[in-house]
């Protein structure tokens, strides 16, 4: 039974397993994420018009410059992170859009060109469930050894098809539950992508889903607050005022209660929504990331729990 004064230290300080202290305990260095917008596109965008929330650029990160070259990208993000002489490496994130979503040979190509920056240890690949079949998990495998990070991060949203359905993603969870076991049975480490807040569901349902995803060879989870962007369909139904959002007291609880139910060898990549100032509309509080954290660390302090405490084997 842990005590009071250990409990928070569960985690290399934290009640919960941080994607970055995963790394720093792993390899002993700094690893940052370079993040890449390949400029794959998305075929949601094509056939079925977008995903509500999703902006004009996708998930690009701001730091992405316009078409520039993948190796470009990457030295510009170095730039950025790269403030004092500490021993950094770095994981290719293909971030923005479908980065699986391509014939084979473009998308070694893009892979490779990547990985052929210097001091990269790590690929990360952002794609959607139904855009994963046996040809590129075989692919992506192919970069996995020893030493190496490597992942794919499943927009995974929600495990209730009435959610996606409700998001206009055009997938439903039995794609994603199909290629999280075809990525994890080549020994791909799976993200998933969760948010919490998407109106129709209920604590219930959102718990549901974080144990499904506990159920699963799930390696690391992506969460996010329901936030609404400019010149999305979102926006327009919030406009309308179709749409509630969690406020910061309600998310910190159910981000709390989501945590407790996930395996504890499950790494957190996020635990709230990213968007700059000037295109987020709603809620605000989603700004102010150190806040997001200490006042998750403060309410699993106040409860004296941590990741896991409710995982059910």
């Amino acid at each position: 039974m842990l005590s009071k004064t250990d409990h928070c230290n569960i985690y290399n300080g934290k009640p919960y397993n941080y994607f970055g202290d995963y790394l720093r305990s792993k390899y002993g260095f700094r690893i940052f994420k370079l993040p890449i917008n390949a400029f794959l596109g998305c075929p949601n965008r094509i056939n079925g018009h977008g995903c509500i929330f999703c902006s004009e650029s996708g998930s690009a990160s701001p730091s992405i410059g316009n078409h520039e070259s993948i190796y470009k990208q990457m030295q510009n993000a170095k730039i950025s992170f790269n403030r004092t002489s500490v021993k950094t490496r770095y994981i290719a994130y293909f971030q923005a859009y479908t980065n699986t979503a391509g014939n084979m040979d473009t998308l070694k190509k893009l892979y490779d060109e990547a990985l052929s920056f210097p001091d990269v240890m790590g690929l990360m690949i952002g794609t959607r469930p139904d855009e994963i079949n046996p040809e590129i998990a075989d692919l992506i495998a192919e970069y996995n050894c020893p030493d190496f990070e490597l992942w794919v991060e499943l927009g995974m949203q929600s495990a209730h098809d009435r959610s996606l359905d409700y998001l206009n993603r055009m997938h439903n969870f039995n794609q994603t539950r199909d290629s999280i076991i075809l990525l994890a049975d080549r020994g791909i480490q799976v993200s998933v992508h969760i948010i919490l807040g998407i109106p129709g569901e209920s604590w219930d349902d959102m718990m549901q889903t974080a144990d499904t995803i506990s159920s699963l060879p799930v390696s690391g989870v992506k969460i996010h607050h329901l936030h609404v962007l400019k010149n999305t369909p979102l926006y327009s139904m919030y406009a309308n005022g179709e749409v509630k959002l969690l406020d910061f007291k309600s998310y910190i609880s159910i981000l709390a209660d989501f945590i407790e139910r996930l395996r504890k060898d499950i790494t957190i990549h996020r635990i709230a929504g990213d968007a700059l100032e000037d295109v987020l509309v709603a809620p605000k509080w989603g700004l102010e990331k150190g806040t997001v954290q200490q006042r998750l660390i403060d309410e699993f302090n106040r409860r004296f729990t941590w990741q896991g405490f409710l995982y059910k084997d």
